[in-house]
Protein backbone atom coordinates (compact mmCIF):
# COMPACT_ATOMS: atom_id res chain seq x y z
CA UNK A 1 0.00 0.00 0.00
CA UNK A 2 2.53 2.54 0.90
CA UNK A 3 5.64 0.66 0.14
CA UNK A 4 5.53 2.08 -3.11
CA UNK A 5 5.49 5.48 -2.52
CA UNK A 6 8.20 4.86 0.23
CA UNK A 7 10.27 3.27 -2.44
CA UNK A 8 9.96 6.11 -5.11
CA UNK A 9 11.27 8.62 -2.59
CA UNK A 10 14.08 6.55 -1.06
CA UNK A 11 14.95 6.21 -5.07
CA UNK A 12 15.16 9.76 -5.38
CA UNK A 13 17.33 10.64 -2.75
CA UNK A 14 19.65 7.56 -3.26
CA UNK A 15 21.81 6.88 -6.59
CA UNK A 16 21.49 3.00 -6.45
CA UNK A 17 18.76 0.33 -6.62
CA UNK A 18 19.79 -1.96 -4.70
CA UNK A 19 20.42 0.69 -1.58
CA UNK A 20 16.85 1.61 -2.17
CA UNK A 21 15.30 -1.66 -1.60
CA UNK A 22 17.70 -2.49 1.14
CA UNK A 23 16.75 1.23 2.87
CA UNK A 24 12.65 0.88 2.08
CA UNK A 25 13.42 -3.13 4.20
CA UNK A 26 15.16 -1.36 6.72
CA UNK A 27 12.01 1.38 7.46
CA UNK A 28 9.53 -1.16 7.48
CA UNK A 29 11.52 -3.03 9.98
CA UNK A 30 11.67 0.03 12.24
CA UNK A 31 8.15 0.26 11.77
CA UNK A 32 7.70 -3.23 13.28
CA UNK A 33 10.29 -2.73 16.23
CA UNK A 34 8.36 0.32 17.35
CA UNK A 35 4.37 -0.67 16.34
CA UNK A 36 3.73 -0.33 19.72
CA UNK A 37 4.80 3.58 19.91
CA UNK A 38 2.64 4.35 17.13
CA UNK A 39 -0.28 6.55 17.96
CA UNK A 40 -3.32 5.66 15.98
CA UNK A 41 -4.46 8.58 16.47
CA UNK A 42 -1.74 10.54 14.14
CA UNK A 43 -1.46 10.11 10.59
CA UNK A 44 0.47 6.87 9.76
CA UNK A 45 1.17 8.17 6.65
CA UNK A 46 3.64 10.94 7.40
CA UNK A 47 5.15 8.91 10.59
CA UNK A 48 6.33 6.41 7.87
CA UNK A 49 7.78 8.85 5.37
CA UNK A 50 9.35 10.63 8.29
CA UNK A 51 10.99 7.37 9.45
CA UNK A 52 12.41 6.69 5.69
CA UNK A 53 13.41 10.01 5.36
CA UNK A 54 15.20 9.90 8.25
CA UNK A 55 16.57 6.48 7.30
CA UNK A 56 17.99 7.89 4.17
CA UNK A 57 19.61 10.61 5.88
CA UNK A 58 21.59 8.61 8.36
CA UNK A 59 22.14 5.91 5.35
CA UNK A 60 23.90 9.47 3.26
CA UNK A 61 25.79 10.24 6.32
CA UNK A 62 26.88 6.70 6.69
CA UNK A 63 28.58 6.48 3.59
CA UNK A 64 29.93 10.26 3.68
CA UNK A 65 31.59 9.51 6.60
CA UNK A 66 32.72 6.02 4.93
CA UNK A 67 34.13 8.27 2.18
CA UNK A 68 35.92 10.04 4.38
CA UNK A 69 37.64 7.30 6.26
CA UNK A 70 38.52 5.27 3.12
CA UNK A 71 40.38 8.85 1.68
CA UNK A 72 42.39 9.64 5.09
CA UNK A 73 43.69 5.98 5.22
CA UNK A 74 44.19 5.75 1.18
CA UNK A 75 45.98 9.40 1.29
CA UNK A 76 48.08 7.85 4.37
CA UNK A 77 48.83 4.35 3.49
CA UNK A 78 50.31 5.59 0.31
CA UNK A 79 52.48 8.11 2.11
CA UNK A 80 53.29 5.64 4.41
CA UNK A 81 54.58 3.26 1.73
CA UNK A 82 56.24 5.71 -0.49
CA UNK A 83 58.33 6.17 2.80
CA UNK A 84 58.85 2.55 3.45
CA UNK A 85 60.26 1.86 -0.10
CA UNK A 86 62.39 4.95 0.30
CA UNK A 87 63.77 2.82 2.85
CA UNK A 88 64.28 -0.20 1.17
CA UNK A 89 65.80 1.63 -1.64
CA UNK A 90 68.23 3.16 0.03
CA UNK A 91 68.95 0.50 2.04
CA UNK A 92 69.76 -1.34 -0.60
CA UNK A 93 71.97 0.86 -2.05
CA UNK A 94 73.99 1.22 0.73
CA UNK A 95 74.36 -2.70 0.92
CA UNK A 96 75.92 -2.13 -2.99
CA UNK A 97 78.23 0.18 -2.11
CA UNK A 98 79.25 -1.15 0.70
CA UNK A 99 80.07 -4.11 -1.17
CA UNK A 100 81.40 -2.28 -3.39
CA UNK A 101 84.03 -0.80 -0.56
CA UNK A 102 84.95 -3.81 0.65
CA UNK A 103 86.24 -5.42 -2.83
CA UNK A 104 88.88 -2.22 -2.78
CA UNK A 105 92.18 -3.03 -1.86
CA UNK A 106 92.60 -2.23 2.06
CA UNK A 107 94.93 0.76 1.96
CA UNK A 108 92.32 2.17 -0.87
CA UNK A 109 88.96 1.20 1.31
CA UNK A 110 90.46 2.68 4.58
CA UNK A 111 91.44 5.83 2.64
CA UNK A 112 87.90 6.04 1.32
CA UNK A 113 86.05 5.15 4.13
CA UNK A 114 87.92 7.70 6.35
CA UNK A 115 87.70 10.22 3.94
CA UNK A 116 83.93 9.84 2.12
CA UNK A 117 81.82 7.71 5.23
CA UNK A 118 83.69 9.32 8.51
CA UNK A 119 83.99 12.73 6.94
CA UNK A 120 87.87 13.51 7.69
CA UNK A 121 89.98 15.45 5.53
CA UNK A 122 92.85 14.55 3.50
CA UNK A 123 94.86 16.63 5.57
CA UNK A 124 93.62 14.22 8.55
CA UNK A 125 93.81 11.17 7.02
CA UNK A 126 97.41 12.23 6.03
CA UNK A 127 98.50 13.17 9.68
CA UNK A 128 96.89 9.45 10.79
CA UNK A 129 97.97 7.04 8.14
CA UNK A 130 101.16 9.21 8.01
CA UNK A 131 101.46 9.27 3.99
CA UNK A 132 100.59 12.43 1.92
CA UNK A 133 97.79 14.22 0.72
CA UNK A 134 98.42 13.75 -2.65
CA UNK A 135 98.36 9.64 -1.97
CA UNK A 136 95.37 10.10 -0.22
CA UNK A 137 93.70 12.06 -3.16
CA UNK A 138 95.44 9.53 -5.71
CA UNK A 139 93.42 6.92 -3.94
CA UNK A 140 90.35 8.47 -3.69
CA UNK A 141 90.18 9.20 -7.07
CA UNK A 142 90.90 5.18 -8.10
CA UNK A 143 87.86 3.79 -5.41
CA UNK A 144 85.91 6.62 -6.83
CA UNK A 145 86.74 5.32 -10.48
CA UNK A 146 85.85 1.56 -9.37
CA UNK A 147 82.86 2.53 -7.82
CA UNK A 148 81.38 4.32 -10.71
CA UNK A 149 82.44 1.52 -12.91
CA UNK A 150 81.27 -1.09 -10.74
CA UNK A 151 77.63 0.54 -10.38
CA UNK A 152 77.92 2.08 -13.34
CA UNK A 153 77.36 5.43 -11.70
CA UNK A 154 78.30 8.27 -14.32
CA UNK A 155 77.81 11.22 -12.65
CA UNK A 156 79.35 12.77 -9.12
CA UNK A 157 76.40 14.29 -7.80
CA UNK A 158 74.91 10.62 -7.14
CA UNK A 159 78.35 9.44 -5.61
CA UNK A 160 78.28 12.53 -3.40
CA UNK A 161 74.58 11.68 -2.30
CA UNK A 162 75.45 8.31 -2.11
CA UNK A 163 78.83 8.87 0.50
CA UNK A 164 76.04 11.82 1.99
CA UNK A 165 73.81 8.72 3.00
CA UNK A 166 76.47 7.20 4.63
CA UNK A 167 77.66 9.97 6.67
CA UNK A 168 74.08 10.14 7.84
CA UNK A 169 74.39 6.63 8.80
CA UNK A 170 77.87 6.91 11.47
Amino acid sequence: MYSGRIYLNIRKMVKSEEDAVELLQEVFIKVWDKRELIDPEQPFRSYLFQIAKYTVYNFIRRNNLEKQVQAYLSLHNTALYSHVEEELYEKQYEEWLSQTIDQLPPQRKLIYKLCKIEGKTYAEVSDLLSISTSTINDHIVKATKYIKEKHGILDKSTLLIISFILLQQH
